[in-house]
């Protein structure tokens, strides 16, 4: 069974740093690839970084330098660190792990990022 637990989020001051944590079942885990996107009101969900079980990383270029995602493999969790935190950078963040012959994406319940101006 595929379970994705998202930690971590909440409400952080303009240039503040918050961290964003997601236990995965070992399923999830050992899937291709796992990471977050977010999406705030309105907008479609967009894919924020992402990191392959061989620990190769992407960013979108809106967050690059600023965030970083890693791997915790002894605890099954995947981390979003994200520093210098702008307002635009509001949004529900969701967890994922992708996987399988097909390639399915299995989403966490997503955690709120507010960032105050």
């Amino acid at each position: 069974q595929v379970q994705l637990v998202e930690s971590g989020g909440g409400l952080v001051q303009f240039g503040g740093s918050l961290r964003l944590s997601c236990a995965a079942s070992r399923s999830a885990f050992s899937m291709h690839d796992m990471g977050w996107y977010r999406q705030a009101p309105g907008k479609q969900r967009d894919l924020v970084a992402s990191i392959t079980t061989g620990g190769s990383t992407d960013y979108a270029d809106s967050v690059k330098d600023r965030f970083t995602i890693s791997r915790d493999n002894a605890k099954n969790t995947v981390v979003l660190q994200m520093s210098s935190l702008k307002p635009e950078d509001t949004a529900v963040y969701y967890c994922y792990a992708r996987g399988g012959i097909i390639s399915t994406r299995y989403w966490g319940q997503g955690t709120q990022v507010t960032v105050s101006s």
